[in-house]
């Protein structure tokens, strides 16, 4: 046995939309995080560098008074203070002839990754000269100098800390206007493409030119509104290939003259019952049907009144025979023929005599014909029980009917002959 082939994981557009807009919105929250943690680098540079002279200008008074004096436990002061906190790793305090009068120095975390090391490693260090100045247009006399290096460590947390920041607010930045990107685009562009496919969807098949199409509104003139209205033109074309399919068919199926089924419709007709019939073992009748003596009526009646009369029999025979399984077909000339599905000997005996009443009550009258006043009918009727091996027994089915018109005609015509 065949498996059955895999049913495609239908995938839904919104979902394909969010997950575009949301990694498009990843790659750029991830450019505009990596530039707006540049542009803080930049800027933490700066403050650093400002803050540590401004730090370095404020003590620098007392380091020089210090240097000047070489009083080390002023010096001792100035380095504490300058040491207070973390952000300082080393200070040294030295006068005019190198010597250090103070010193503080604290162990650096080697853990420090490169990218810090590469930000902040180039102004670490500060070195200062003490310049002492005694007032009173006295000249200025040079003492000493601090030097001052920065704890990278510090410095990396804070900017790991303040990136992190500014990395988080980058990326909810971009999320929101993500979201909002699929909020407007849904609203504008996926929910009318949705409505399109809803209403394709809801199409009738059989009916494609009378689809729900779909009202944009403000969509009319773009892009969307033509697609639509392609899509009605296109339906509505094959709407009108079906309908001539169907006109065709129908002419092809449908006898010119009478308005009833031909002898190709009849042919195509017969096996798809016989088929049916051997499915469910019901029974299948055949009834033929020729109108008597109907050359002389044409010679005596013109061509006319002939086709007048085969309309106006065709027209008795398929108000008789209404069922929508049923066929009445012109078979050719004068002759026509009844398919009766689920139906036995009895039943297609009982239609023929109301065939025949029916042609009866037409009273076309009938000069010409040697038995009647009036128009009538010959009947040959053949019933069978379509056996499961037996295929092709219709071709049997309608040379027994055809036998028992023969003999209907042969044995003084306006009568109904079927098998015993």
């Amino acid at each position: 046995m065949k498996s059955a082939l895999p049913v495609p994981r239908r995938r839904s557009l919104n979902g394909k939309q969010a997950i575009l807009t949301l990694l498009i919105a990843g790659l750029l929250s991830l450019v505009a995080g990596s530039i707006e943690l540049a542009r803080d680098a930049a800027t933490m540079r700066d403050e650093v560098k400002n803050q540590t002279d401004h730090l370095l200008a404020l003590i620098d008074g007392t380091a020089a008074e210090a240097a000047f004096q070489l009083n080390p436990d002023l010096a001792r002061q100035v380095a504490d203070s300058l040491f207070d906190g973390d952000r300082v790793a080393q200070v040294a305090l030295r006068d005019d002839f190198g010597r250090t009068m103070a010193s503080r120095e604290r162990d650096d975390d080697a853990s420090t990754n490169w990218l810090v090391t590469l930000l902040f490693d180039d102004i670490l260090h500060y070195r200062r000269t003490l310049v002492y100045e005694p007032g009173q247009g006295a000249p200025t006399t040079q003492v000493g100098e601090i030097e001052l290096t920065l704890a990278l460590d510090s410095l990396g947390r804070d900017f790991m800390s303040r990136g992190l920041l500014v990395f988080s607010l980058s990326v909810i930045k971009a999320l929101a206007i993500a979201a909002l990107m699929v909020v407007v685009f849904h609203a504008f562009i996926t929910r009318p493409l949705l409505r399109v496919h809803a209403a394709i969807v809801d199409t009738d098949p059989r009916r494609p030119g009378e689809w729900p199409k779909p009202r944009l509104g403000r969509h009319a003139d773009d892009e969307l509104g033509h697609l639509v209205v392609s899509l009605d033109r296109l339906l509505k074309a094959f709407q009108n290939g079906l309908d001539q399919r169907d006109q065709l068919h129908q002419i092809s199926t449908l006898d010119g003259l009478t308005g009833i089924a031909n002898r190709r419709r009849f042919d195509g007709f017969l096996p798809d019952a016989w088929q049916h019939s051997r499915r469910s073992r019901q029974p299948l009748s055949l009834i033929f049907i020729d109108i008597d003596n109907f050359k002389e009526f044409n010679d005596r009646y013109g061509h006319v009144l002939g086709d007048d009369t085969l309309r106006a029999v065709a027209s008795a025979l398929s108000n008789t025979v209404t069922r929508a399984t049923d066929l009445v077909a012109r078979y050719g000339g004068e002759e026509f023929v009844c398919v009766l599905a689920d139906t036995d000997m009895a039943g297609a005996r009982a239609v023929a005599d109301r065939l025949r009443e029916a042609i009866l009550e037409l009273a076309i009258p009938h000069a010409g014909s040697p038995h009647a006043e009036f128009v009538t009918a010959s009947f040959g009727v053949a019933s069978a029980y379509p056996a499961e091996e037996d295929e092709f027994g219709f071709d049997a089915l309608l040379e027994r009917a055809d036998a028992k018109l023969y003999r209907a005609k042969h044995h003084g015509r306006d009568r109904i002959v079927w098998e015993p």
